[in-house]
This record gives C-alpha cells, sequence and structure tokens, in this order.
C-alpha cells in the first residue's frame, strides 16, 4: 500500500488504515454493548432510564468536547472524544429503535444518501459546479419533506438547539444569501453604536435583556462581515482569560481571595504583560 506521494506505507501507518471488515465489527460490537446496556432485565441501571431529553445535553457536551481536541491538537484525546460522540449516536439510534423509529443502519443510510445527493458533481452525472448547488438542494430536501410544523423562508431548519452565538451567524448568513445584508463591515459597525445605546437607555430588566441580545447579536454580525469565527474568537478570549487569572492566583498564592480589587488589578496587569512578553 502506498501513501499519496508514491512511497510505500510503514507499519504504524498501515495499523492506522480502517478496512470495510474492521469497521463494520466495530460498529457492530459497539452496538451490541449498548443493546446491552440498555437490556430493562440485564442492562445499567442509569443506561435504562435514559430519554432523547436527558441524553441530548451529553451529545452537545460530547461534540464540544471534540471541538476541544481539535483546538489543543490532541490526537489521542480527540480519538477518545470522537469514540464518545459516537457512543451518543448509537444511544439515540437504539432509543429509537426500542420504541419502533428507525435504527443504526437507517441512520448510516440517511447521511449516505444525503451527501451523494448533496454531491451530484462527486457521485452523480453532474460534471462539475455541484458545490454551488448545496444549498438549492438543502432547500428542495426541506420542501420535499412537508412539514408544516417547520416554518418555511429562507431561516428554515436553522436549529433551535444551537449555542446562540452560533445560532446568530447562521440566521444571519441564511439573510445574506437572501439579500438581506451590508454591503460591508462599516453598516454592521455602526449598528453596534446603536444597540449600545439602546442598552443604556433601557429602564427595565426585561429591556436591559432584550437590548444586551440586540447588542450580541450585532457583535456576531459585524464578526460575520469581518470574516471571523465569533464562536471561535470567544473561546480564545475564554481561554485567555482562564490564563491570565491562572497566573494571577499562581502569584498570590493562598492570598489571592483576601486581596483587595486594586491588588488583583494589578496582578491582572502583571499577567498580561508577562503574556504579551
Amino acid at each position: 500500500m502506498m501513501n499519496e506521494a508514491g512511497a510505500p506505507l510503514s507499519i504504524e501507518a498501515k495499523k492506522n488504515i480502517s478496512t470495510p471488515d474492521a469497521d463494520a465489527k466495530a460498529i457492530a460490537r459497539l452496538i451490541r454493548i449498548m443493546a446491552k446496556l440498555r437490556d430493562p432485565v440485564s442492562g445499567c441501571e442509569w443506561d435504562t432510564v435514559q430519554t432523547f431529553a436527558t441524553i441530548a445535553p451529553y451529545t452537545i457536551e460530547e461534540a464540544y468536547e471534540v471541538a476541544d481536541a481539535i483546538a489543543r491538537g490532541d490526537m489521542a484525546d480527540l480519538k477518545d472524544e470522537l469514540g464518545d460522540l459516537l457512543f451518543q449516536v448509537v444511544f439515540h439510534a437504539r432509543m429509537a429503535e426500542e420504541a419502533d423509529q428507525f435504527a443504526f443502519d437507517e441512520v448510516a443510510d440517511a447521511i449516505s444518501d444525503k451527501m451523494e445527493r448533496r454531491h451530484p458533481h462527486i457521485f452523480g452525472e453532474l460534471a462539475e459546479g455541484g458545490h454551488h448547488l448545496w444549498e438549492q438542494i438543502k432547500a428542495e430536501e426541506r420542501a420535499a419533506k412537508g412539514n408544516t410544523e417547520m416554518p418555511a423562508g429562507a431561516l428554515a431548519g436553522v436549529a433551535f438547539g444551537l449555542p446562540a452565538l452560533l445560532r446568530a451567524e447562521k440566521l444571519q448568513k441564511r439573510a445574506a444569501r437572501a439579500g438581506f445584508d451590508w454591503s460591508d463591515p462599516t453598516g454592521a459597525r455602526a449598528k453596534i453604536d446603536e444597540e449600545l445605546a439602546e442598552v443604556e437607555a433601557a429602564t427595565t430588566p426585561e429591556e436591559r435583556e432584550e437590548e444586551i441580545g440586540d447588542l450580541l447579536f450585532a457583535m456576531v454580525n459585524w464578526a460575520r462581515k469581518l470574516g471571523i469565527d465569533p464562536e471561535a474568537a470567544l473561546r480564545g478570549a475564554n481561554a485567555k482569560f482562564e490564563r491570565r487569572f491562572r497566573a494571577m492566583e499562581d502569584a498570590a498564592g493562598d492570598a489571592f481571595a483576601a486581596l483587595s480589587l486594586d491588588d488583583k488589578e494589578q496582578l491582572w496587569q502583571q499577567a498580561k504583560a508577562e503574556a504579551k512578553g
């Protein structure tokens, strides 16, 4: 077996190459484990009482832990976290199978069908340019479902369960594709000043909450116009705050909690300077 450059793969590299048989065996083993855990007689007390609703938060958490492993470049941890996320898929599929709704193989077939359908230039007869049809194909799929409970229009299908920051960006991108967008970042930046003024003018907690929401939405819009991923930017800010705060604690030791705010501010500036240095 050769790599992309045409050179033979090393023994270690060969170990990391999956085969259809190995993949099928691994998936089948995981499905059997899940079935055993959910067995109403001999299964795990915790697993047997779970529902889609109770498992959903864990599914979201595992997805974020995958993203965290990627951000840290920790491939060993990424392997573990991908396994945890796969287990969530198997868990949901098992509960659906118990309810006579669908099984894991139907989940896998559904996504395979979808990917082939959305890449006609790869799997179909379209010669090239199929990637430009992605949104059109998605819209046709939504229309074909005929789900009267799901709102129609350009914003249809943006999941309510997404984190608010990410959902704001997706809504804005959908609106932009429909022609509702600033022509450049200037308009989005001016909107922030407008929303900030409305926050300051608010007189009740309810009004402040609403206006703060509008301000955050405007910040996401400006980041999008600047080509910045707001979710990634905020994750970076969180990580930076954690590093500096821990540096403050390390510098002060056990005395940190009793320090005055001015002393803590001095430690903060010291940590900030050291980080930049």
